[in-house]
């Protein structure tokens, strides 16, 4: 193998690589997005939970009214919770496997690489 035939090998090599870690910083760009709206969504729910409160607080005729809309509110914010929390998880096994098939997507590639760089 000449001087010119690595370099044009090491020059091969290296775009791949900087395509592959570009591919990477997307995927977990993408990631990113998806969390950062979930805890939005999450942050939404506690302003949402405590204007409800505040509401109430307002309103209610006695303490007894007030004691009630408080637990109906908080069953209702920890049923909106959990469900959030689901939703999250399914972005965390999806982000799995996204992360694996990029992983041996290019496991492979380096590998079919590695080995059209052996002379055999």
């Amino acid at each position: 193998m000449s001087a010119t035939d690595s370099l044009k090998t090491l020059n091969d090599w290296t775009n791949k690589n900087f395509e592959r870690m570009t591919s990477f910083g997307e995927l977990n760009l993408r990631l990113f997005e998806r969390l950062a709206a979930r805890q939005m969504d999450a942050v939404n729910l506690y302003i949402d939970h405590g204007m409800r409160l505040m509401k109430l607080a307002a309103e209610s005729k006695g303490y007894n009214d007030l004691f009630k809309g408080q637990v109906e509110a908080t069953k209702e914010l920890s049923e909106r919770i959990l469900a959030e929390g689901k939703a999250t998880m399914q972005i965390f096994g999806d982000a799995r496997d996204e992360y694996r098939l990029w992983f041996e997507k290019n496991l492979n590639e380096v590998s079919e690489d590695l080995r059209k760089g052996v002379i055999v």
